[in-house]
């Protein structure tokens, strides 16, 4: 396995990362719904790569990409303390410390840049991400309730922190 900050040249390759994690149903976008071209998303990366204080990872298998994680820092001075976090990891390749490979990653470079706070968010029903979050040292900041709808069902999210 190999972490490492996302490239412009991985724009075609994330792409089909994002929609395959997308069919888990617990992602902000349902299967399908993802409209970004491969124009869009090298852009997108090339804002990133220039954004001072946020980050974009990605894991490696055998060159392929199988998970992600953002980190998007504050833009405003009263948020530049803080970052909020997006993670995706393939069904196929959970429980092999990827998503716990990625958080440490993000904990070094958050400390590095002065970030002292890191949010995310997660679906209530998600046991699995939730339970991941809550061994990474996050803890549960409040309740959205009927914060999505998912296969016509209201969904609640958990908000969660860690202050490092």
């Amino acid at each position: 396995m190999n972490i490492r900050p996302i490239e412009v040249r991985d724009a075609e390759s994330f792409l089909e990362l994002s929609k395959r994690i997308d069919e888990s149903g617990f992602m902000l976008y349902e299967p399908g719904e993802k409209a970004t071209t491969l124009e869009q998303q090298r852009k997108f990366i090339e804002n990133i790569i220039a954004e001072k204080n946020s980050l974009f990872l990605v894991a490696e298998v055998e060159h392929k990409l199988v998970g992600f994680m953002s980190a998007f820092g504050g833009k405003v001075k009263r948020k530049k303390h803080s970052a909020y976090l997006v993670l995706g990891v393939l069904d196929d390749f959970q429980g092999r410390g990827i998503a716990s490979s990625l958080f440490n990653s993000v904990f070094d470079w958050a400390k590095d840049k002065g970030i002292s706070r890191l949010e995310l968010t997660v679906v209530k029903d998600n046991i699995k991400a939730f339970n991941l979050y809550k061994k990474m040292g996050f803890v549960i900041e409040g309740e959205k309730v009927n914060s999505l709808i998912i296969n016509g069902q209201p969904m609640n999210e958990y908000y969660m922190y860690k202050l490092l």
